[in-house]
């Protein structure tokens, strides 16, 4: 399934890939030119023959109680920034806000801190 277009190179597209990371199965949205190869199931190194290093990891933003949807990542490719809801569990409450969140090609995703 083909999300929308690569933002960090010419002709990519980003699409859906299944992986399992650690026994857990997560959706991977990646740039169609970017391959990785793994040796233990957790660590990735791009291949030789890759021209573009862009994901975006379906559970990036775990630890603030948010997985992306492919209707969040598609809104992100288009806008480039888009509102979430987001999860505190800080002093054993539970608190829901939301901020904006934006492509990073580094790291998939940042949530924008005003």
């Amino acid at each position: 399934m083909i999300l929308g277009k690569c933002p960090y190179c010419d002709d990519g597209q980003i699409e859906v890939r299944d992986k399992e990371v650690s026994g857990k199965k997560v959706k991977l949205y990646a740039c169609s030119n970017a391959a990785w190869k793994t040796e233990d199931g957790e660590m990735f190194e791009l291949t030789e023959n890759s021209t573009c290093d862009f994901k975006i990891w379906q559970n990036s933003l775990a630890r603030y109680g948010k997985w992306l949807s492919y209707k969040e990542v598609r809104g992100l490719l288009e806008d480039e920034s888009i509102e979430v809801e987001l999860l505190s569990k800080k002093y054993g409450k539970k608190v829901y806000y939301n901020k904006y969140i934006a492509l990073n090609q580094e790291y998939g995703v940042s949530v924008i801190w005003d």
